[in-house]
C-alpha cells in the first residue's frame, strides 16, 4: 500500500523493524531517514517505540513531547497535530513518550485495533495535510500490537540484522509474522532489505553471519553493511543523528551508503 491522495501524492511507508533488542534499529531509523532527507526528500519518521530513543535521538525533550504517536493511536489527536520539526531540514518526527507503554493493553479490546495507524495516516493525507515522500516507522523490539499497526499501515519492511551467531535464528521468526499479516491485513506488505549491522571486520563471526545471511536471502541483502563505531554510539547523547554528529565517520558514511540503496530500490519498484 503506498498511501496517497487526490492530487496522486504518494508517501512510501517503511517500517524499520526486529523483535530482537540490541541490533541497531532505531540507529537504523534515524540515520536512514537523515540520509534521505539530506538528499532533498520531505521525510517523517515515526517514533512507535515506548523507550522514545529516536525522538532523543533527534533532540526532541522529553518536557516537549506535547502530542505523541500514543495520543495519534489513541485518536486523541490526528496525525498532523502530533507532527514536530527536527534539527534537519525536511526531517519531521512523531515523538514518542512511556504513555505509549500502555497503548497495547488499551488497544485490545478497541475495535480495527491494528488499523489505527493506518487510518491515522489515511485521514492525514484525505485532508490534503502536509505531504512526505517517505514515513519510516520505528517499532518496539517485539512483535506485539504497535509493531502490528505498524506492519498494517506500510508496504515496505526494512530489517537490521546483528552480525552474530543467532540473527539467521530470529530473522526466520520475523519473517513468518510479516508472512501472517500480509495474509490476515496487509497482503502489499514486503520485505524492502536487510540491512547487516554492528559489523566487526576484525571479526571472523561477523563475517561468516554475513556470508549465512546472503546466502539464504540473496539480493534482499543490501551491499551496505553499517560497521560498530563510536561516533554513531556517541551521538544519541548529544540529540543528534550520526550523520549531523559526524558526517565523515565510518558509520555516517555507511549510512549513506544505505540511502543510496534504499531510494535506487524504491524507484525500481516503481518503474
Amino acid at each position: 500500500m503506498v498511501l496517497s491522495n487526490t492530487k496522486k501524492q504518494t508517501a512510501r511507508v517503511m517500517v524499520v523493524a526486529n523483535q530482537k533488542g540490541g541490533v541497531g534499529k532505531t540507529t537504523t531509523a534515524v540515520n536512514l531517514a537523515t540520509a534521505m532527507a539530506a538528499c532533498e526528500l520531505r521525510v517523517l519518521l515515526i517514533d512507535l517505540d515506548p523507550q522514545g530513543n529516536a525522538s532523543t535521538g533527534l533532540g526532541i525533550p522529553r518536557d516537549e513531547r506535547e502530542f505523541d504517536s500514543y495520543a495519534v493511536l489513541s485518536g486523541e489527536v490526528s496525525l498532523a497535530a502530533a507532527i514536530a520539526p527536527s534539527s534537519v531540514p525536511g526531517l519531521y518526527v512523531v515523538p514518542s513518550s512511556e504513555n505509549l507503554s500502555g497503548a497495547e493493553v488499551e488497544l485490545v479490546t478497541v475495535d480495527k485495533r491494528e488499523y489505527r495507524l493506518r487510518e491515522a495516516m489515511v485521514r492525514h493525507l484525505e485532508a490534503e495535510q502536509e505531504q512526505f515522500d517517505f514515513i519510516i516507522i520505528d517499532c518496539p523490539p517485539s512483535l506485539g500490537l504497535l509493531t502490528l499497526n505498524a506492519f498494517v499501515a506500510a508496504e515496505a519492511v526494512l530489517v537490521p540484522l546483528q552480525c552474530e551467531f543467532y540473527a539467521l535464528e530470529g530473522l526466520s521468526m520475523l519473517l513468518k509474522t510479516i508472512e501472517r499479516v500480509k495474509r490476515a491485513f496487509n497482503p502489499s506488505l514486503e520485505i524492502q532489505g536487510v540491512v547487516l549491522t554492528m559489523a566487526d571486520k576484525r571479526n571472523n563471526l561477523s563475517e561468516q553471519v554475513a556470508e549465512d545471511v546472503r546466502e539464504h536471502l540473496g539480493s534482499k541483502v543490501y551491499n551496505t553493511v553499517i560497521p560498530r563505531n563510536v561516533r554513531v554510539s556517541e551521538a544519541p547523547s548529544h540529540g543528534l543523528p550520526a550523520l549531523v554528529y559526524d558526517l565523515h565517520c565510518a558509520g555516517s558514511q555507511a549510512y549513506i551508503h544505505l540511502a543510496s540503496e534504499v531510494i535506487k530500490r524504491e524507484r525500481s519498484y516503481n518503474l
